[in-house]
């Protein structure tokens, strides 16, 4: 099923390109997908796209929805239905919407969406959705008492993993979810039969590890790009790519950086060809996972950034050499992801900062890239957040700068100050995080109770033990690599303002 579709095939069956269409085209997508699918590969299409949209409904409202949508499509796609039997069919469906009590996922829009008519209605109703998650919770369940609650429900076992899994993960590609959440039912489906489990379940899941690894990826590069948008998402791929390789010069990072916005852009976006039945198609490959034109658009495009960075990268850093010698682009890229920060090198040849001239250029924000790439790079164990936090008050600057009728002055009065708060704060997130990698959580947390009770020696032990017990938080959130950025800001934010009522500023 068409991730469009899936998409729109929620509460009101209907959208906005449809209107421009034509009002047979959905009924014609819809019933030409359930032909297809059948009814019951159908059905779980309408689970994983409900779910994702819905991520906050219980499991009860997404199986209402669920149930509301296969009802249409029975009963309007044989062939003889009624001409108009979907559009009345989903006009009732988003009149029922908009009945109290509802048994459909609730929304705060949808008493604004209900206060319409007819097509408004429908058209304001499909457009909302909750808010995704930065980071998923949901474990799935590999022992015993899963076994049983699968072989004495399968179809409910089945239902609630769906559900379960694709709201978790709802940032990610259509196909990517549904392959991974198939696995998984396979696995259950293969393993629990006549107790084969153990020995079983430990080889379906290293074969499936590559495509639960991907998952957990694609959703927060998807959540990443929803959120702050394609520049923001390349200025990422630059700290990463900085920080990982102590040969690459700005010109490979910037190529690379720009692939991957591209790729997450196009991944994440794709509406047209990442089709649902790709994901059904791939959940149970009969060898281990390799990225092919077959595996769909996402995947391919996921083989070809890989080669991008091997060709660039593999000659110049021993590490993405023997990254890019395994077994396939698939493992290769999830081997290049998981790689450190790299130790800061020695000695790195001195860089010129960017004048106001080139800040103020039409390639303005080039430069900025560049000292930002320049900055990462010598300063590899900060979090991530950190350095978008520089790039943004640098932004702020420039932008403040340039548009100032005495511009030079104004540079001459911003820049110095926002300069040594941005290193004070880096410099201490460097220092955070070396001491948590190279400490480990315990040594870590023996080393921040000795600084506390130096610095606040006339506190109570229950104030140390919460601020040791707040930064280690910190710490283990934000420091190991590939941390989540924007999670890691807000939590960077709200240390600052806690740690600052103590008189211990996380920046001083």
């Amino acid at each position: 099923m068409k991730a469009a579709t899936l998409t729109i095939l929620l509460l009101t069956l209907f959208s906005s390109h449809a209107m421009h269409r034509g009002r047979d085209y959905m009924r014609d997508e819809v019933c030409g997908e359930f032909k297809s699918l059948g009814k019951d590969k159908f059905r779980t299409g309408a689970i994983i796209a409900s779910s994702r949209k819905y991520s906050n409904a219980t499991f009860e409202e997404i199986l209402n929805v669920v149930s509301e949508i296969v009802s249409i499509a029975e009963k309007c796609c044989p062939e003889g239905a009624d001409p108009e039997c979907y559009e009345k069919e989903s006009l009732a469906l988003s009149n029922r919407s908009c009945s109290d009590p509802s048994p459909f996922p609730k929304h705060s829009g949808i008493a604004g969406c209900c206060l319409a008519e007819g097509l408004e209605r429908k058209l304001c109703l499909a457009t909302l959705k909750h808010p995704v998650k930065e980071i998923p919770v949901y474990q799935e369940r590999f022992n015993d008492q899963a076994c049983m609650a699968f072989e004495n429900d399968s179809q409910g076992f089945r239902d609630r993993h769906l559900y379960e899994y694709s709201r978790d993960y709802s940032s990610a590609p259509v196909p990517v979810v549904a392959a991974s959440a198939m696995t998984y039912l396979n696995m259950m489906r293969a393993c629990c039969h006549n107790g084969a489990g153990g020995y079983c379940f430990t080889m379906r899941r290293l074969f499936r590890k590559p495509l639960t690894t991907l998952t957990q990826i694609s959703n927060k590069a998807c959540f990443h790009y929803n959120l702050l948008g394609k520049e923001k998402i390349k200025l990422s791929y630059i700290i990463k790519f900085a920080r990982k390789s102590s040969k690459a010069t700005f010109e490979d990072v910037l190529a690379l950086a720009i692939d991957a916005s591209e790729m997450v852009s196009r991944s994440c976006n794709d509406t047209s060809n990442s089709t649902f039945e790709t994901g059904i198609s791939i959940a149970e490959p009969k060898t281990p996972l390799h990225l092919t034109r077959n595996s769909g658009p996402n995947l391919w495009q996921l083989s070809e950034h890989t080669t991008k960075i091997c060709d660039t990268l593999s000659t110049k850093d021993k590490i993405f050499h023997d990254c890019c010698n395994a077994i396939n682009k698939l493992s290769a890229y999830l081997c290049i992801y998981s790689l450190p920060w790299m130790r800061t090198p020695p000695k790195l040849p001195d860089f010129q900062k960017p004048s106001d001239e080139d800040l103020c250029s039409e390639n303005g924000t080039l430069a900025l890239e560049h000292y930002l790439f320049e900055v990462a790079r010598r300063h590899t164990y900060a979090p991530e957040a950190v350095f978008t936090s520089i790039y943004e008050s640098s932004e702020n600057i420039v932008s403040s700068c340039c548009s100032d009728i005495n511009t030079t002055a104004c540079f001459a009065l911003k820049r110095p100050k926002a300069r040594e708060q941005i290193f004070d704060l880096l410099e201490k997130g460097t220092e955070m995080c070396s001491q948590f990698i190279h400490l480990r959580a315990t040594g870590f947390k023996e080393k921040l109770r000795e600084d506390y009770r130096k610095r606040l020696p006339e506190a109570p032990e229950e104030v140390i033990s919460g601020l040791v017990e707040q930064r280690s938080s910190l710490a283990s959130s934000c420091c190991p690599v590939n941390a989540p950025p924007v999670y890691c800001g807000l939590k960077i934010e709200t240390e600052v303002s806690r740690t600052c009522s103590h008189g211990i500023c996380f920046q001083h």
